[in-house]
């Protein structure tokens, strides 16, 4: 966008870059978001499919460029409907072995192996599913070697890592941020300059919907409604990184979060448990050429495979389901997907979905 609101056209964008390219000089760039896509799409002229529930901040003032929806999604919200007869028959490794995995350091061959038909319960939450051997909090989430790249040395990478775990945290792990509240410290870490980044992030939590939905990047349950059980949400994934565009250090975050809720009101001992997968690939820019500040990144896109948080949800909240809207709403009729599958790639599963629909989880 430009002055005063005014559209930028594509061709005029193209032709910039190009020039850009061919070696004009000049002050550090602002961060646009646009400008990072569309110089994408000229050195990959061949392109890649968009995913569903994908942010990708540039393309705003089109509605297939804010959400590009898939399988299990309902136009902007991916959201899961568990079959009450496979809730049961599907479960993980049930409450029995514990034993925590050892770190996901690369893209599991499979999915975890099924296991026993037992229900979670207030005192065992995790109960019947992989994730109880998954990591606590942070625990479960790889975090590799630092090494010098781009414009980084070592030192910096290290830190610029240790970082993008502080905003995985802060906007999925924060208690605060999980009963509802403004993630202010995930917030902090977000390049302010990206303007297009802090317009949806103000839109996002002044007037939540469809075209503004803070879901897409930050974790938090409808307090009226449900509430976590316990104090540990159990997490499984990892943080890579490379060199990205103009030297900066490109990171990518692929995370499986596991939340075990019941009913907000009193007197309900049910276990539910949402599942959230999410791919953040966040660029920590060279300030002599991107306009940034220090401590913070710029985002590059986002997705979010979500299980169990409301079906066609546009409150900026996850409503899980319980057994008794279960019963009322469903299974569907869209094929069974398993949110614990972390052997598919965020980019596969958005090329297997089917638009406008919500679909059904093989296990909770």
């Amino acid at each position: 966008m430009g002055k005063g609101g005014a559209s930028i056209p594509d061709e005029e964008w193209e032709r910039f870059l190009r020039e850009a390219e061919a070696g004009t000089s000049g002050a550090p760039e602002e961060p646009s978001a646009r400008a990072r896509m569309v110089t994408e799409r000229l050195r990959k002229a061949s392109g890649s499919p968009q995913g569903w529930r994908t942010y990708q901040p540039a393309r705003r003032r089109w509605r297939a460029g804010w959400y590009v929806v898939g399988v299990l999604v309902v136009v902007a919200l991916l959201v899961v409907a568990v079959a009450p007869g496979r809730l049961v028959a599907w479960f993980g490794d049930g409450g029995g072995d514990s034993t925590p995995l050892a770190a996901e350091s690369e893209r599991p061959s499979g999915p975890p192996a099924q296991g026993s038909d037992q229900l979670p319960t207030i005192n065992e939450p995790f109960r019947g599913s992989p994730a109880n051997q998954w990591g606590n909090g942070s625990e479960g989430i790889y975090l590799p070697e630092a090494r010098a790249t781009g414009w980084m040395s070592q030192e910096q990478v290290a830190q610029a890592l240790n970082r993008t775990q502080d905003f995985l945290t802060a906007s999925n792990l924060d208690p605060g941020a999980l009963r509802g509240e403004r993630p202010s410290k995930a917030i902090a870490l977000i390049n302010p300059h990206q303007r297009d980044v802090q317009d949806y992030l103000a839109a996002a939590f002044r007037t939540p919907g469809r075209d503004s939905d803070p879901l897409l990047l930050f974790s938090r349950f409808a307090p009226a409604k449900a509430r976590l059980v316990g104090n540990v949400v159990k997490t499984r994934g990892r943080i890579t990184y490379r060199e990205g565009e103009r030297g900066a250090l490109e990171v990518t975050a692929d995370v499986t979060y596991v939340y075990p809720a019941q009913r907000a009101t009193t007197g309900s001992d049910e276990v539910a448990r949402t599942i959230v997968r999410r791919e953040i690939v966040m660029s920590w820019d060279d300030p002599s050429k991107v306009v940034t500040e220090p401590g913070t990144f710029s985002l590059v896109s986002y997705k979010a495979d979500t299980t169990n948080s409301g079906c066609d949800n546009s409150t900026g909240y996850f409503i899980p389901e319980f057994r008794a809207e279960r019963a009322v709403t469903g299974p569907g009729e869209a094929r069974a997907v398993d949110p614990y599958d972390r052997s598919t790639s965020m980019d596969t599963r958005m090329r297997e979905s089917r638009e406008g629909e919500c679909g059904t989880a093989a296990r909770s």
